[in-house]
């Protein structure tokens, strides 16, 4: 018999990835051309051309037992400068390799900063809508999920809720921007709020309260948004970072740790996310990514395709009444449900195979997510099928 704790996990499984499998099952019934799937957020964009190459490169021109060999945990020195050298250049901070340790992806990032942060009954605070594989990551490490309430239409953070929420057991505060489900940007204005109201709570109960920034989005924003980089406004910050989105990756899993050169008690923070990078299992980041990395580092996908989507969708959608949260990055929409109860406005478009995510699964019921990042041409084609979905509740 499996532990209760996975009992409770496998009850609760992703939401998202069950729909993605009926999706799968949908189309072999009616036709992969008739099924309109949305569920996903799988990148659709090529693979940039140079990051390819890169890899090739590195399997011709280096060592092969170097390059597929194992590796200091942080991972390869070289790669760890580039990141640095990288960040600092594109956004006036100032790391060090040693502030960088190299990852199997963002989730394995958090998995990393939370394993290294919580004892039992420690607390964690998630900004609604949030990813909800953030209550098994806080759960992996015995901590405690707590939800900060977002302002609605907005889908900012609700300021005075997150001041509420924090107490002596909260060690974490997860931040995701741009937001997956909304595509809600912070802005610099919110991040000083949050990072005024945290280094507040550090000297009222004498301990620190880290911010946790996941931003595998960050270069996924449209009409010149700008993604404030955390480090520079609070300095008990990790950055937990993702290539999947950026260089259409996902299958890789390639990413970093970023420590504030200015936490408090970084050089014993840096010891714990190498140590515990290698007793989750992962050891190391994958070497040949690793590698790729170096020279692809301002390689970008084609985040043009993803506005174009944005664009077709999020003016049909309202154009047919329905109420969207307009997207400033990512590749999502956040979608009113006109019925009080979203798992049925879930089940309704199903009739016409549109596939949607409730918004209970991102801990905000009464919206649904569209994740766009599909190709123009089935969303296209989509577009008969929302008519109808909004002709029956015109008919309502």
């Amino acid at each position: 018999m499996i532990s209760k704790q996975m009992q409770r996990e496998v009850a609760g499984s992703s939401a998202i990835r069950a729909m993605f499998l009926e999706g799968k099952e949908l189309a072999r019934q009616v036709g992969p051309e008739h099924v309109y799937d949305f569920s996903l957020g799988n990148p659709m964009t090529p693979v940039p051309d140079s990051y390819n190459q890169a890899i090739i490169e590195a399997v011709q021109t280096e060592s092969s037992l170097e390059l597929h060999g194992y590796m200091d945990n942080a991972g390869y020195p070289e790669t760890r400068q580039a990141v640095a050298d990288n960040l600092n250049r594109r956004f006036g901070t100032e790391f060090e390799k040693e502030h960088i340790v190299m990852t199997v992806g963002a989730a394995g990032a958090l998995n990393v900063v939370l394993k290294t942060l919580l004892d039992p009954g420690d607390e964690v605070l998630a900004l609604a809508p949030y990813f909800g594989e953030y209550r098994g990551y806080t759960a992996n490490h015995q901590g405690i999920l707590r939800e900060v309430r977002p302002d609605i239409p907005t889908f900012q953070p609700d300021l005075e809720d997150l001041e509420a929420k924090i107490s002596e057991k909260t060690k974490a505060l997860i931040i995701n921007n741009p937001v997956n489900p909304t595509g809600v940007v912070y802005s610099e204005e919110t991040i000083r709020r949050i990072a005024s109201i945290l280094e507040k709570k550090q000297r009222e109960y004498g301990r620190e309260i880290y911010m946790v920034s996941d931003e595998p989005y960050r270069e996924l924003v449209y009409d010149g948004t700008e993604v404030p980089f955390l480090t520079k406004y609070y300095d008990n910050t990790f950055v937990t970072y993702s290539f999947s989105k950026s260089l259409s990756i996902p299958g890789e899993r390639i990413g970093y740790i970023a420590v504030s050169p200015r936490m408090a008690d970084r050089e014993q923070a840096l010891q714990g996310l190498s140590v515990a990078n290698r007793i989750l299992g992962f050891v190391n980041a994958p070497s040949l990514m690793q590698k790729a990395l170096i020279p692809s580092l301002d390689a970008r996908t084609d985040v043009d395709y993803y506005d174009r989507n944005r664009k077709l969708i999020y003016g049909k959608l309202t154009e047919l009444g329905f109420t969207c949260v307009k997207p400033q990055g990512a590749f999502y929409l956040f979608v009113k449900s006109p019925e009080p109860e979203e798992q049925k406005f879930v089940e309704e478009a199903k009739k016409y195979h549109i596939l949607l995510v409730a918004g209970s699964t991102f801990s905000c019921p009464g919206y649904v997510r569209l994740a766009y990042c599909v190709s123009y041409e089935m969303l296209e084609r989509s577009l008969p099928a929302f008519e109808k979905l909004a002709e029956v509740y015109r008919r309502k």
